[in-house]
């Protein structure tokens, strides 16, 4: 399996998007998303997003790294 990749917190709404999430607010540099049936996660509009920041809200999110990967490319 090879490692997450480093996103902007662009590219991470982009791809949550994707798998059903909607931007619902902004505040300073914090986009928040919400998805039906599923946990409302917070990303940060970063240039580069921590790959354990990254782990965190795909757990948040209930989103399997196999998954996430697909969305991603």
């Amino acid at each position: 399996m090879e490692p997450l990749p480093i996103l902007s917190g662009k590219e991470l709404v982009r791809i949550l998007g994707k798998v059903g999430y909607r931007e619902v607010r902004q505040r300073g540099s914090h986009i928040r998303l919400s998805c039906p049936g599923r946990k409302p996660v917070t990303v940060p509009n970063y240039k580069s997003i921590d790959r354990s920041l990254l782990r965190k809200i795909l757990r948040d999110a209930r989103l399997p790294l196999a998954e996430f990967q697909k969305w991603a490319r």
